[in-house]
């Protein structure tokens, strides 16, 4: 049985593990001294994986990389491999890295010296996938590309007079709002290339606070504030995508708003624009759709069609390392698809997984939007504990509890499970809801606490998700319908907005954040009649600033005050009088400290 006592005595060589040897001898001798295994490891890709990357690492956890003693990987068909083992920053386990890729199509065979879960005697396998290369995702039908088309004037943009460069997408807000405290994130897509999109932090009257412009046709999805290693960071994807299928990486920002890890090709795989979330243990979950050639005939579909894997990895930040790995092939039957192959020549996006979070348990929580599905997949053997909608639910559903092509399925911290109910596309209800569920999950039962939708009925035929906030209110981004909305704990509108036409938010949420910009404050000056002058400042990312004051003088001498006035948005405007050739701006927080100072700037008269 997989994991059951050694049958076998084997001794492990710690001097040999610890050179980072691949294949490691069996053997004591007499200087080295024998560790026992604490208890079976997990391995990953797990035993039985059918689709695993020609790239892919094999990564073992639960055991101190100091004990893991013969390790030896075999290819069907690319014979024996060597390669490094390489440890995991916690000290609890370690990816063994090969020196060659694996072939397509093969069976990969390891033998260790230690119990794996769903091994026999330590030794397992898994297959290879045959990644199907320069596929190309034609449109949707003309059914579900209506319910994306938005209607109306182009949307507006902001402009700056101390930022030309920037042209964020305006935000309006509804009258009579009254929200929480926290910023709002977000991130813009433009359904025109010719317009700025990229993440973007706005206040509660929807005006800027933070912009970061990304060129050409890529977008950011999944932008919010997220703590690493005790401090706050920025995170968000970027990268291209079509019709829901993403090709990018994973960035995070420090407080500066500098770059500080990215995350490109974990195993051989490029991250999807699903999900970056950051564990309490410092590590990031993240979604990637490899595609792979697989018989579909019994789908409607060509024997050698594309078929799309929803992979589900959890990255070690620290060393890049993957130390958890699961695929959809092999775990979700074709069958339990909803989500129909329409084209036989296009990908079969047959679960689409949208989200992944962590359980109380340590434990996954998955959404599968092709599915109607919410999966609970566990850590160590990667079996699903239990569905909740779709074709399989282990849950009875009433029609009022069902929902659809759903998004961003949550653990709550008072144990309900929380989602965004797209219902749509194609649409099965009128408007799209944020649903949260009491699961007794002994007796298989549900028992729908929530469900509220926006009081306009939107519906959302993509994207969306719902955020818990303190007090028990929730943020609910209206995705595709470019709404964004925070209610409190009954259910109640307390702020309401929106962007441009034309632009939409894969997610929004609402978050503190505090941002220190190692940039310089940025100024631009309008002459006036005689002495007057017109000051514009700004800041890009600076959320301390309470006032703007104006010095002004020549180049090389000291400048005096000019002017002041407080912070009132992105970019404030100051009235000042000067007869000088030169001015600056310095931003002080509400104590009067000086944050920062601009570059002098020429007055023209």
């Amino acid at each position: 049985m997989p994991n059951s006592p050694r049958l076998r005595p084997r001794v492990i060589l710690v001097a040999a593990a610890l050179a980072g040897v691949a294949v490691v001898s069996g053997l004591a001798s007499a200087q080295t001294t024998p560790y026992a295994i604490p208890g079976p490891v997990s391995a990953y890709p797990l035993p039985g994986t059918l689709s695993a990357s020609p790239g892919t690492q094999i990564s073992f956890r639960g055991s101190p990389p100091d004990r893991l003693g013969r390790i030896t990987v075999r290819g069907s068909r690319s014979g024996t491999h060597t390669g490094s083992l390489r440890a995991h920053s916690d000290g609890q386990g370690a990816s063994w890295v090969t020196k060659k890729a694996f072939r397509g199509g093969e069976r990969v065979t390891v033998r260790t010296a230690f119990d794996v879960r769903g091994g026999t005697d330590g030794d397992f396998s898994f297959r290879i996938a045959r990644l199907a290369r320069g596929v190309t995702i034609p449109k949707p039908p003309v059914a579900i590309l209506k319910l994306l088309q938005q209607t109306g004037k182009p949307g507006k943009r902001r402009h700056f007079r101390s930022r030309p460069d920037l042209a964020p997408p305006l935000v309006t807000v509804s009258p009579g709002s009254r929200p929480t405290a926290g910023s709002v994130f977000l991130s813009p897509k433009a359904k025109n290339d010719t317009k700025q999109a990229g993440p973007m932090i706005v206040d509660n009257a929807g005006r800027p606070i933070w912009f970061q412009p990304l060129p050409g046709v890529r977008a950011a999805t999944d932008f919010r504030a997220q703590t690493f290693k005790g401090k706050p960071v920025l995170t968000y994807w970027q990268g291209t995508s079509s019709f829901g299928i993403g090709t990018g990486e994973m960035v995070m920002l420090d407080q500066s708003y500098r770059p500080i890890r990215r995350i490109r090709a974990p195993n051989g795989f490029r991250p999807d624009l699903h999900e970056f979330l950051i564990t309490p243990r410092d590590t990031a979950v993240l979604i990637t759709y490899p595609l792979l050639r697989a018989d579909l005939r019994k789908f409607g579909g060509r024997r050698n069609g594309v078929l799309v894997d929803s992979v589900v990895q959890e990255i070690d930040l620290d060393t890049g390392l993957v130390i958890f790995e699961w695929h959809s092939v092999g775990n979700i039957a074709l069958a339990e698809a909803i989500a129909r192959l329409a084209n036989p020549r296009a990908p079969w996006d047959y679960v689409h997984t949208n989200s992944v979070g962590l359980d109380t348990d340590g434990d996954f929580i998955m959404s599968a939007r092709s599915t109607w599905g919410v999966y609970k997949i566990d850590r160590e053997t990667g079996r699903i504990t239990w569905r909740l909608g779709g074709k399989r639910s282990d849950f009875r559903l009433t029609p009022a509890m069902r929902f659809a092509w759903q998004h961003d399925a949550r653990r709550r911290a008072d144990g309900a499970i929380t989602l965004f109910d797209n219902a749509a596309a194609p649409a099965v209800r009128k408007s799209s809801r944020a649903l949260a569920f009491r699961l007794d999950e002994r007796a298989k039962t549900a028992t729908l606490l929530r469900a509220v939708q926006h009081p306009r009925s939107y519906l959302a035929a993509t994207q969306g998700n719902q955020q818990t906030l303190p007090g028990g209110g929730m943020m609910v981004g209206f995705g595709s319908q470019r709404w964004f909305t925070e209610f409190d704990a009954n259910g109640d509108v307390l702020w309401d907005a929106r962007t441009a036409t034309g632009y939409e938010s894969y997610r929004a949420y609402r978050m503190p954040w505090v941002g220190r910009p190692r940039t310089r404050p940025r100024v631009a000056v309008v002459d006036g009649p005689g002495a007057r002058i017109d000051v514009y400042a700004s800041w890009n990312g600076a959320t301390e600033v309470a006032s703007w004051e104006v010095l002004a003088g020549e180049p090389e001498t000291t400048l005096e005050p000019a002017g002041s006035a407080p912070r009132s948005g992105f970019e404030t405007r100051i009235k000042a009088v000067t007869s000088s050739s030169h001015v600056a701006v310095r931003a002080k927080d509400a104590s009067g400290r000086v944050l920062g100072t601009s570059p002098l700037a020429r007055v023209r008269r």
